[in-house]
């Protein structure tokens, strides 16, 4: 972001070239700016003397030199290093996809024959609501929470299509940072990357709980019980649905049983990350147990979903956001007015 500025002048300071002057002598200056006194406290300015004629340069300095550059993405970075590798027997450790024996991306059968039906129909491609595409909300949310899900037929499921799980929870994060101001989130340690970025971006405080022990090698149930006991009442504690990334640890049906048990104790918001559903047992519904006993007690429940993973629908960035209510009017109020 550079512009120059050519002031021209005679060893005189009152005299001055014309732009005629100039044209006549074949410097052809129409695409610049021309100053005619010299400026003394001009801190861009430089000036260089040739002759009778002083050219001054001035560089604008970029109103975004204060934004600093960002870390790599480690996971990213592992492709990336991955792609630069000539060797004839790598193998692409970064980010996790359904790959063929010639490590190109596999597409799922059922994703052709869904992509076969959407070019057989038609479709325009206008724009969609504001919450998204209604019939994709509608089958998302009977995909987690099932069709005959009570919750499903009293409409307390206010559902909102997003940018695969990373845009859901951004959705939710700004959720809570908007209508929960004292509201906090408790993340398991470890875990996905991406969620203290996200609720650092959305001014979201958050904090851990413990989850694996290296000892074990397994679930440090204890602690994770203890530290959601100890956290503040009424947090949001964000909870893997199955296939826990990083570990792939998932509490047992009955661990699960009890992890309800203290945040409904502690009046606390359960807040489900779902980017797995039906890859973890192969089970569409077991996969999604957890959340449905949750909505089962009755307790309201937040979940994101993502369809990368399990569909292998990496470039589509398909998912959604799903606040379940205690009540029809609520689902509407969080559907319609803020998404």
């Amino acid at each position: 972001m550079a512009s120059s500025v050519f002031s021209l002048a005679s060893a005189t300071p009152s005299a001055s070239l014309s732009s005629h002057d100039i044209e006549k002598g074949k410097l052809n200056l129409r695409n610049t700016s021309l100053c005619f006194k010299k400026e003394k406290n001009n801190p861009f300015m430089k000036t260089k003397s040739f002759g009778r004629i002083s050219m001054v340069v001035a560089s604008n300095v970029s109103r975004f030199e204060g934004i600093t550059m960002a870390p790599s993405d480690p996971i990213l970075g592992v492709s990336e290093a991955f792609k630069a590798d000539n060797h004839e027997l790598k193998l692409n450790l970064g980010v996790g996809a359904y790959r063929t024996e010639e490590l190109q991306p596999y597409v799922l059968d059922v994703v052709k024959k869904a992509d076969k039906l959407l070019l057989e129909k038609g479709e325009n491609r206008e724009y969609l609501p504001i919450e998204g595409l209604a019939a994709f909300n509608k089958v998302t949310a009977d995909l987690l929470f099932g069709a005959d899900n009570p919750v499903i037929k009293q409409q307390r499921v206010a559902t909102v299509q997003g940018l695969s799980g990373t845009g859901s929870l951004r959705l939710a994060a700004a959720l809570i940072e908007r209508y929960f101001p004292r509201g906090e989130v408790l993340i398991s340690s470890p875990t996905w990357g991406n969620h203290k970025n996200i609720f650092n971006d959305a001014k979201v405080p958050w904090s851990e709980y413990r989850y694996y022990d290296p000892k074990t090698v397994g679930l440090d149930f204890e602690g994770m019980i203890a530290d959601i006991k100890a956290a503040p009442e009424g947090s949001f504690i964000l909870l893997h649905g199955c296939a826990h990334n990083p570990t792939g640890i998932d509490p047992t049906p009955e661990q699960w049983e009890i992890i309800a048990d203290v945040i409904q104790e502690k009046n606390h918001i359960p807040f489900f990350d779902i980017a797995y559903q039906g890859f973890a047992s192969g089970s569409l519904d077991a996969d999604a147990a957890s959340v449905r006993m949750f909505v089962a007690r009755g307790m309201e429940v937040i979940a994101a979903q993502s369809y990368s993973k399990n569909l292998g629908l990496y470039a589509e960035r398909i998912g959604a956001i799903n606040v379940v209510c205690s009540s029809p009017d609520a689902a509407a109020r969080c559907t319609k007015k803020n998404c």
